[in-house]
């Protein structure tokens, strides 16, 4: 079978945007073509700075001929039914259409529609200009001379105006090549914008600009090795790392790992070159954090520490996209004298911040010399952000007024999570002040750390001090949840008044645009109440059932994540459950049961009990709420009776204790009375009567095992 080989080659894409462009390319692609009737084997992405590529294996070389049936009216309906049936039928007249008769309905029209399959070579080229055109970037431009205003002509080529091709960088060239893997390929020459698909790629921009002309993936992928491309991204990641490491590790060094910079430096380079560089010792006066920020923002470097030791060295890695002939010697000068300046700047903020502390003598000292509850530069600069209405949001007050909110709310939440209250008021009053200072106004991404570290030199309690940095985490699915008492409060505090201001404001995320990362905090509400066991009443806090329900999305994210099954999610999830806490309990208690030989003949019992009532609620069958014991006349439904009361007791006194196990241990005493049921009962009896109260013996069944979950929307 044939496989298909495309390469669209650009100027350089951003780092960030790569891993996911390439995704998006072989969904794009691999979904039209299966849409369209074909199938593959297996499709790999890959990219580099320059390029998306796309290995699609094993495609058919045509899509299958399709039949379809499509059934329209009556012989003798209207004639303006008949003739709307033609049309969307395409056929000409009511000869074309085939008379089919039904004993019940009786004769009407079917129209047999015939589609011949087509190449797949047909297809592709059909359908690749579209995908090209309406390629999802977050951010793209359009160039060239097709962009010029429409009527306008350059070069032979017409201006497009606004229909003229938006690409993230200007796109260059585009390979696609299709054909079996030991014949000869040909190109599928589709063309966008002046720019015609073929057979030809380039290698290097320094090392090997030249033309190089490809027929399939193999022979591609080895020209670009030769051409000093590595196309293969996470292969370049594992050279850098290693590499990186081996040259610390013969300074006497530790490479400080970073998956992140990892993941972006290898996005900057087709031809990794892995070298050193250092700068000055005095610099290392300098809090680390703030070096390893400067260097990484903006030289993309990793710093090394001494191995087994502790802080960071003055020597610094950094990653060449070129094989320099004189081993590196001027770029690691270049990027030497950049990271010399911008320490020097860091020195400076961290300088002056730190000159508005008191000395650590002075903090030692008797409470006379300073009075540390009165006059605290981090108060000072909290007092600096209310006296300069430093803005949060238009609509949402000042920094000043959000840290009164978060204030507020913390207190509450500190009952909740047994935190001290002094020490939450403290932190949630200097949670922000490290905004005012000159570290964070160049680095944003110190926010807390470095209030951290000043509130530590001001002798804060380390809980205070913890919670100042910890209380913006978790900010993503990987990062760390606070532990601290006091860090999880003010952690809860600052996200919750995030989501209910904007909440109130109507800033809601709307599809994949999500500005002020609402789903990132509600995400962090989620693991914290989870991951540190806190019984919440979210509906209490938020008073607000759509923003519950937003909830509810992110801890269906965070339990599927978890291994969870999205219809074990459904089944414990009600619309108002508030306590996300025990939600996930059940989940997990019920994801146990299900899996055992009770549990699951206990789930086909029950959805069979539920699809019998579903179906006499639908004819509008009012079913009664209770069971009349007199009525009960086999011994199979008098002994289900019976064992629904004494499952029903035990299990709602074991969800009072929250003891979910033990509810699901009191519904497994149900399966066999429930199969025997099933096994000796007709429930449709003839007597009314008697029917009626099986009907409600089956209601009780559901609602028996409705107190732990709704066993309808479990599959299986």
């Amino acid at each position: 079978m044939p496989d298909l080989l495309l390469e669209l080659r650009s100027e350089e894409i951003p780092a960030r945007m790569q891993r996911k462009a390439a995704g998006d390319l072989k969904k794009l692609v691999t979904d039209v073509l299966v849409e369209a009737g074909l199938t593959y084997e297996g499709a790999r992405e890959y990219w580099t700075p320059r390029r998306l590529t796309l290995d699609i294996r094993g495609l058919t070389a045509r899509s299958a001929d399709q039949r379809e049936e499509r059934k329209g009216p009556r012989t003798d309906a209207p004639e303006k039914a008949i003739e709307g049936f033609l049309r969307g039928a395409g056929l000409a007249s009511v000869s074309e259409a085939q008379v089919v008769s039904d004993p019940k309905k009786g004769d009407f029209y079917v129209a047999v529609i015939s589609k011949p399959g087509r190449a797949a070579e047909e297809i592709i080229a059909d359908v690749m200009p579209g995908i090209i055109r309406n390629f999802p970037w977050p951010k793209s431009m359009r160039w060239g001379a097709a962009s010029m205003p429409k009527g306008a002509r350059f070069g032979g080529i017409d201006g497009k105006g606004s229909e003229s091709l938006r690409w993230v960088r200007p796109l260059q060239s585009i390979v696609c090549v299709f054909g079996p893997e030991h014949e000869e390929t040909q190109v599928i020459p589709f063309e966008i914008d002046g720019i015609v698909a073929g057979n030809v790629t380039y290698g290097h921009r320094f090392h090997a600009p030249g033309a190089i002309t490809v027929r399939r993936f193999e022979d591609y992928a080895a020209s670009l090795e030769k051409a000093k491309v590595m196309l293969d991204a996470e292969r370049r990641k594992d050279v850098i790392l290693h590499d990186a490491r081996d040259i610390a590790f013969a300074n006497g060094l530790e490479l400080v790992e970073d998956e992140g910079l990892l993941e972006e430096v290898s996005g900057l380079v087709e031809w990794p070159h892995v070298l050193m560089g250092e700068f000055e010792k005095e610099y290392l006066e300098i809090p680390s954090e703030i070096i390893r920020l400067t260097i990484k923002t903006n030289q993309k470097c990793f710093v090394c520490r001494p191995q087994g030791g502790e802080g960071l060295s003055s020597r610094f890695i950094l990653i060449s996209n070129i094989d320099a002939k004189d081993g590196g010697k001027e770029i690691i000068h270049g990027n030497g004298k950049v990271v010399r300046a911008r320490l020097s700047d860091a020195k400076h903020f961290w300088t002056r911040d730190q000159g508005d502390l008191p000395d650590l003598e002075t903090l030692q000292d008797s409470a006379a010399k300073f009075d540390l509850d009165l006059a605290k530069p981090l108060d000072q600069r909290m007092a600096k952000l209310d006296a300069l209405n430093v803005t949060f949001h238009a609509k949402l007050g000042t920094q000043g007024e959000r840290v009164a909110r978060i204030r507020a709310l913390a207190a509450e939440l500190a009952k909740i999570t047994g935190a001290g209250p002094a020490l939450v008021d403290r932190a949630a009053v200097l949670a922000k002040a490290d905004l005012r200072t000159e570290a964070v106004g160049e680095f944003p991404e110190l926010q807390g750390l470095m209030g951290r570290k000043y509130a530590v030199l001001q002798g804060e309690n380390p809980s205070v001090a913890a919670a100042i940095e910890d209380h913006y985490k978790p900010q993503g699915p990987s990062d760390r949840v606070p532990d601290d008492k006091v860090a999880i409060t003010v952690a809860l505090a600052d996200k919750l008044d995030t989501l209910v201001g904007f909440w109130a404001i109507d800033e809601k995320p709307t599809g994949s645009k999500d500005p002020f990362a609402l789903r990132r905090a509600a995400l962090g509400v989620v693991r914290i109440l989870l991951e540190r066991k806190v019984r919440l009443p979210l509906l209490a806090v938020t008073k607000d059932a759509d923003l519950l329900a937003f909830f509810h999305d992110r801890l269906k994210v965070y339990l599927r994540d978890m291994g969870a099954r999205h219809d074990i999610i459904d089944a414990v999830l009600t619309p108002d459950a508030d306590d996300l806490l025990m939600v996930a309990r059940r989940a997990e208690a019920l994801t146990a049961f299900i899996t055992s030989e009770d549990g699951k003949n206990l789930l086909a019992g029950t959805k069979r009990a539920v699809q019998l009532l579903a179906a006499e609620e639908k004819k509008g069958t009012v079913i009664a709420d209770s069971v009349s014991e007199e009525l009960l006349k086999l011994d199979a439904e008098k002994a289900l009776w019976a064992a629904i009361q004494t499952a029903s007791k035990e299990a709602s006194e074991a969800i009072a204790n929250e003891d979910f196990r033990s509810a699901m241990e009191a519904l497994s005493k149900l399966r066999a009375p429930v199969d025997k049921f099933f096994d000796d009962v007709l429930v449709n009896d003839e007597d009314a009567a008697i029917r009626a109260n099986r009907l409600a013996l089956l209601k009780a069944i559901r609602e028996a095992t409705g107190t732990v979950a709704d066993f309808s929307k479990i599959s299986g």
